[in-house]
């Protein structure tokens, strides 16, 4: 979801590979009325070259829209683009015929490919819709272009990781044209969760709302740590919601 105002830029991108801590208080923002976005890694009018992407990680950007407002028809290509809303709903329209609403606890894939245009828009009349958009380079170019959207049951997340997207549609989830797997957990103060990965891949943890204690870091809202080898133990300090991407 973007605009020509927000295009990215990529051309000679240097992506962050390094095991770090991401300081979502220095992410960058664009307000523009009806949009205020903040962005985990360079996009649109904001570049920073040390936040250019984490492995094939991309795009997370936390989006909030006002009541009956959105993105117009606009084109992606070679990008599998996941939404996640954290609160209100999405309607969805894209030109390969697919229409569709979505609300927390739904996951929407599409898969730009060859090329698609396709429209978001804030489906409530009265109040704004907040939504995680994270976009994954295809581990693959050429891709036919495609949708998908599907609902989580909340119970499969609670202090364990929901799988939402993986390159084999595993345990019930969306197939993602990447070699990446992608997680959510709602963990609850107190709880430990541990975010494995093989010991050639790569993990980043995003914290979507509450905080954690990973370590001696503390991570909030906004805040993400990026990882390689075995993995790390999240220790839940108030109620969270947790995104946690396995990447090659």
């Amino acid at each position: 979801m973007t605009s020509d105002m927000t295009k990215p830029t990529t051309e000679g991108m240097t992506r962050t590979d390094t095991p770090r801590f991401w300081d979502g208080a220095t992410r960058g923002r664009t307000q523009i009325g009806w949009l205020d976005g903040r962005h985990s890694f360079s996009f649109g009018r904001h570049m920073d070259p040390d936040r250019m992407g984490f492995r094939s990680l991309r795009v997370i950007n936390d989006d909030v829209i006002k009541a009956g407002r959105g993105f117009g028809m606009h084109p992606h290509e070679e990008m599998e683009i996941l939404t996640w809303v954290l609160d209100g709903k999405i309607k969805h329209e894209d030109s390969t015929g697919m229409s569709g609403e979505i609300t927390p606890g739904d996951l929407q894939l599409m898969s730009a490919g060859t090329g698609i245009r396709h429209s978001e828009f804030n489906g409530l009349e009265d109040a704004p819709t907040r939504l995680l958009q994270i976009w994954i380079e295809p581990s693959k170019s050429g891709v036919e272009p495609g949708y998908q959207q599907r609902s989580f049951d909340a119970a499969g997340r609670a202090d364990r990781w929901q799988l939402l997207a993986s390159p084999d549609a595993g345990d019930g989830s969306l197939k993602i044209h990447a070699d990446a797997n992608v997680f959510v957990s709602d963990l609850g103060g107190e709880a430990r969760i541990e975010a494995r990965i093989e010991v050639d891949r790569f993990g980043y943890l995003h914290v979507a709302r509450g905080s954690v204690r990973v370590g001696d870091q503390t991570l909030v809202e906004g805040d993400a740590i990026s990882f390689e080898g075995d993995g790390v133990e999240v220790v839940g300090i108030e109620d969270s919601e947790l995104l946690f991407f396995d990447l090659a």
